[in-house]
């Protein structure tokens, strides 16, 4: 049994001296990209795969670029989304700014598409996303007023609204996105935010947390749908 425990203490000491030398490495790695470059205003310090200096084609370093300003512009759609719940369930003061920077963010994502599909497609995703958010705030408030028919008829509103927003995107690039997985992916980001939401008005923060983590990840998956989809539509603008 001695020899047995002494075995088992030697292999995790084995392991533990493996895993700081892993960590070591990429300290130090990391260190050597924050040394050649910082990022500028507005940039992501975890996507430094767009600097210009990595020699990359002028195509592929426009690719990533986009790539990485859709994620942006979907991040903090979740994050002010996120804001907005937080504030307005403990009816914080800071609420209404915080709603008007949210939709700010519809009219920001609207703009990003406008070099592909024109303005009135822009202007028409914007409307469509800020009715999105309008409804959103009328579920909050009905929940938190224990209005039950106010909040399932918002209810009603805001699911119909996600099916628009996905046949809007459809309509736009058929291939790339289709009619079924866009209204799945919308439909998944509504229940998550509902789940977030009814956490965040129980007290529940162990599940309010839980479900903004599960709504991080799948925006991203979506801004990576909406950006591979378009640099497949149009390739020209990407060399």
């Amino acid at each position: 049994m001695k020899s047995l425990r002494f075995n088992l203490t030697r292999i995790a000491a084995v392991v533990l001296i493996a895993i700081l030398a892993l960590t070591v490495v990429s300290i130090a790695s990391n260190s050597a990209l924050a040394a050649n470059r910082s990022p500028g205003v507005g940039e992501s310090t975890t996507h430094l795969h767009t600097d210009p200096s990595d020699n990359l084609p002028p195509g592929v370093l426009k690719q990533l670029a986009f790539h990485d300003a859709m994620r942006k512009l979907w991040e903090d759609h979740v994050t002010w989304t996120r804001l907005f719940i937080v504030s307005a369930v403990a009816d914080l003061p800071d609420t209404g700014p915080t709603a008007q920077r949210l939709l700010q963010n519809q009219s920001d994502i609207g703009e990003a598409i406008k070099p592909f599909y024109g303005d009135a497609a822009g202007e028409q995703l914007t409307t469509l996303l800020r009715d999105h958010i309008l409804i959103a705030a009328d579920l909050v408030s009905a929940a938190k007023a224990g209005d039950t028919a106010a909040f399932e008829d918002a209810q009603a509103r805001w699911y119909a609204n996600a099916d628009e927003i996905a046949a809007f995107l459809h309509s736009a690039n058929p291939e790339s996105w289709p009619l079924d997985e866009m209204k799945a992916m919308m439909r998944e980001h509504l229940d998550l935010t509902l789940e977030e939401a009814g956490a965040r008005l129980n007290g529940d923060w162990a599940a309010d947390i839980a479900a903004y983590d599960q709504i991080h990840g799948q925006i991203l998956e979506m801004a990576d749908m909406l950006s591979a989809g378009i640099i497949r539509q149009f390739p020209k603008a990407f060399k």
